[in-house]
């Protein structure tokens, strides 16, 4: 590994996390992912091969162990949450705008949708179909008592409620740029089914990890 030579905490940080994707890497494992196949599907643009060589570096690094099912955070891995959420708080106040058009992928979307969604007040089966408008793209979050998935082809079940949104408009709510009834109001989401869904699914959604950080910056900033 190429070092910067110089003897400084920092420059040992930098030289463990500064290569390309680990700190992302990282941050899947700390919202929740402990298996090679879950920390591809939430990171699409990179290669298997390469995800191989950054878990085998930071197994080494002594951040994360192998298991019988996947890979754990050491405490030290753990110890990096503070760094990742700050991060997330120094992005969402000076480096976070409107979303790229190459930043958004409904697949990567409807993944992340589902991992985050609270069952707990869920007593029957619940299946929502997903339609995004831009992209011509449907998908479906079944959702029941104890487990949520998502569906990317007709899972034959009927359907019990429909939301609809472009993806920008979708990745917005779920990064906690717009709050999920606020776009309901403004017209900017859809969501049409009957009232125990439609008044359920703003609290059955949890969102991104960083959402709470982005509301209160923004909530600070207004």
């Amino acid at each position: 590994m190429q070092t910067y030579a110089q003897y400084c905490p920092i420059v040992r940080a930098v030289e463990l996390l500064g290569e390309r994707w680990t700190l992302l890497i990282v941050r899947e494992m700390l919202t929740g992912s402990t298996r090679f196949n879950e920390m591809a599907r939430g990171l699409p643009g990179i290669s298997r091969a390469l995800l191989s060589r950054r878990l085998r570096q930071l197994v080494a690094a002594d951040l994360i162990r192998r298991t019988d099912d996947g890979y754990q955070l050491t405490q030290a891995g753990e110890d990096l949450r503070p760094v990742v959420f700050g991060l997330a708080e120094w992005g969402a106040r000076h480096a976070f705008g409107d979303p790229r058009p190459e930043e958004l992928d409904p697949e990567t979307l409807m993944w992340w949708f589902h991992g985050r969604i609270d069952t707990t007040e869920v007593t029957e089966r619940a299946v929502v179909q997903v339609d995004i408008t831009d992209h011509r793209r449907v998908f479906w979050l079944v959702i029941e008592p104890e487990d949520a998935s998502v569906c990317y082809t007709d899972p034959g079940f009927e359907i019990d409620a429909v939301m609809s949104a472009d993806l920008a408009s979708l990745y917005r709510v779920w990064e906690g740029e717009i709050d999920l009834l606020d776009a309901m109001r403004q017209g900017v989401l859809d969501l049409q089914g009957p009232r125990r869904i439609v008044q359920g699914l703003p609290r059955w959604f949890l969102f991104s990890p960083v959402a709470p950080i982005v509301r209160a910056v923004r909530s600070a900033a207004s």
